[in-house]
């Protein structure tokens, strides 16, 4: 829920011609602004919780194949950084191991005379390990060594091999696809952020809507008579352009890379958290339209209106592409 001391909106008369501006300038913006330029993968501000951001940072770099960013992404569609999480299948920890997996490729990555599978220290160098022998099985095979890699991790080494590169096994082509897409929001951006294409229908939507009442847990349905909560309100602007975003807020921080604070661009999602170290605690999400101010739904007793979000929960923005939502794990939560 959103904090009370955010500040009030400004007034939407003002901003309905303000917005307008915007919603025409976003595409002009799109040719001004260059794509991401090459260099070392590093890791997004916030993309990573700080207890384990040195670790996949260090053990990301463990071999060509791998990089920082590829392993976030694993970590992150494996278990959503629950070092506690168990699957149907018996998988453990935050790397999702089978036991007997971990029974071959576990190490004790901290030192500490222990191979603890539920512990991230352990856990997360192990992945990097795997990943990196994976590799290695795979790199006489055609292809990109990388793709190659995390199909060997998905389907094993022999099928990418007798196939001469991913394999047409639709699980494991959407992996590797879900795994590379996710890479973008995880990995630390070199020059701009490529803007988005859809960004001026979304503002649209969501300009449409200034006035309504908030309803927590509205997705603007008529059984909601047409009210949203932050997410659902972001969800139905994106929606309305084509692109499918999960329904809560801190599942939509992935769905794109992070600009920064003064890269952003009409259209962004912008979040904010508890603790700005850890996107896991982001509690709302707006709608960025330029000039430091967003569109929002805020909280019980408010309407979706304009605010501003340089407050000091903010914790960052994505921009939101089709591929990057398409590759986000889906939850049930509410």
């Amino acid at each position: 829920m959103r904090k009370l001391w955010v500040g009030v909106g400004v007034g939407i008369g003002m901003c309905l011609s303000f917005i307008g501006l915007l919603v025409l300038g976003v595409y002009s913006a799109a040719w001004k602004l260059g794509g991401p330029g090459s260099g070392a993968i590093g890791l997004a501000e916030g993309s990573v919780p700080a207890a384990y951001r040195s670790i996949v940072q260090k053990w990301g770099n463990l071999c060509p194949a791998l990089n920082p960013a590829i392993l976030a992404a694993q970590l992150y569609t494996e278990s959503n950084w629950d070092p506690t999480a168990e699957s149907h299948a018996a998988a453990q920890g935050i790397a999702q191991f089978i036991p007997e997996t971990w029974a071959t490729q576990g190490i004790d990555g901290n030192g500490d005379g222990k191979r603890n599978v539920w512990d991230p220290a352990d856990a997360i160098p192990s992945a990097a390990k795997y990943d990196c022998e994976l590799s290695g099985d795979v790199k006489g095979v055609p292809g990109n060594v990388t793709d190659n890699m995390l199909a060997a991790y998905n389907a094993g080494p022999y099928r990418v091999i007798k196939a001469g590169g991913v394999p047409s096994i639709s699980e494991t082509q959407g992996y590797v696809k879900s795994i590379r897409d996710l890479e973008k929001s995880f990995a630390r951006p070199v020059g701009r952020v490529a803007p988005s294409q859809r960004a001026a229908g979304a503002i649209y939507f969501a300009q449409e809507k200034l006035g309504t009442p908030y309803l927590w847990g509205g997705d603007g349905t008529k059984e909601d008579n047409g009210r949203f909560d932050c997410s659902g309100l972001t969800k139905a602007a994106y929606e309305s352009v084509g692109i499918e975003l999960p329904r809560v807020a801190n599942d939509q921080w992935n769905a794109g890379a992070h600009p920064k604070r003064d890269e952003l661009l009409p259209g962004d999602l912008v979040f904010f958290a508890h603790n700005l170290q850890d996107p896991r605690s982001i509690h709302h999400v707006g709608l960025y339209v330029g000039g430091g101010y967003m569109i929002n739904a805020p909280y019980t007793g408010a309407v979706i209106r304009f605010d501003k979000i340089d407050t000091p929960d903010y914790i960052g923005a994505t921009r939101v592409t089709e591929d990057g939502a398409k590759a986000l794990p889906r939850t049930n939560n509410a």
